[in-house]
């Protein structure tokens, strides 16, 4: 009954079946492998987060380009509030609000974005405290410039003006007359009575959209595994049907319904 297993047809299903498990279990492992490293690395920016504010203020420039190494750490700049800007569709402790955006001209000719705080509601100039005039010396924690569609940030356009969706040198240059900085701080003190803006892990160490794929990429290499085994089993089952079938000659006869004897030719046709 098992001689079917030593035909070609089964040499080859077995020899599928036996190198394709090892190497799904393979991938579902380094799948879940690049989760856990994700995680331990969301954990890790989370703790660095805490443990930068901690730290002593270090000049801007010094922290310049913004890396997943320099961001969260605090800094400190010097110069005079400009351009204030709105920014809508923040959330802040499940609350929906608004950050309060101003440029801050320092004496290198750029502007740091500054995020003075949070206020809840639709943005409102007329609720917005005004900025501090004069010099002013700043202190909080280095954030990099935002993506519109990533982490929560809105990509919608046609805002009204004084306000911007992002964070972002690549928006603000287009509403200020001066540069600006590649780069963006949230004060460790609400200003005014504002609310603070906590700071947030760099992007790249969250548990964000790309860990949960390479969670569902795990859980898709396991089911692979079993619908192998499912498929191997069910055709092994198929083939003993048809080999007890043959042994009791219960084995369907081959179709013959339309076949014909081959016409012989007429004498006249010779």
């Amino acid at each position: 009954m098992y001689r079917f297993l030593l035909t070609p047809r089964w040499w080859g299903i077995n020899v599928f079946v036996l190198l394709s498990i090892p190497f799904c279990i393979f991938m579902g492992s380094w799948q879940l492998g690049r989760f856990e490293a994700r995680v331990d690395d969301h954990r890790d920016a989370e703790a660095r987060v805490v443990s930068d504010k901690r730290e002593e203020a270090r000049p801007l420039d010094g922290l310049l380009p913004v890396t997943k190494a320099t961001s969260g750490k605090q800094t400190t700049a010097t110069g005079r509030y400009d351009t204030q800007l709105l920014v809508p569709d923040r959330k802040l402790e499940d609350k929906d609000g608004y950050y309060v955006l101003t440029l801050l001209r320092t004496d290198t000719g750029r502007a740091l974005p500054v995020v003075r705080g949070w206020l809840p509601g639709t943005p409102d100039p007329a609720e917005v405290p005004a900025a501090p005039t004069g010099e002013v010396t700043v202190t909080g924690a280095l954030q990099a410039s935002e993506t519109p569609g990533n982490n929560g940030v809105s990509a919608r356009g046609g805002l009204p003006g004084g306000q911007t969706a992002a964070i972002s040198s690549a928006s603000l240059v287009n509403l200020v007359e001066y540069d600006v900085y590649d780069a963006w701080v949230t004060l460790n003190r609400g200003d005014s009575g504002m609310k603070a803006v906590p700071a947030t892990a760099p992007g790249g160490t969250g548990l964000d959209l790309k860990a949960f794929q390479n969670l569902g990429y795990t859980a898709e290499w396991f089911a692979f595994v079993g619908f192998v085994i499912f498929m191997w089993f069910r055709l092994l089952r198929r083939e003993l049907e048809f080999a007890r079938d043959a042994e009791l000659g219960l084995a369907p006869e081959p179709d013959t319904a339309g076949e014909r004897e081959p016409e012989r030719p007429s004498p006249s046709a010779v």
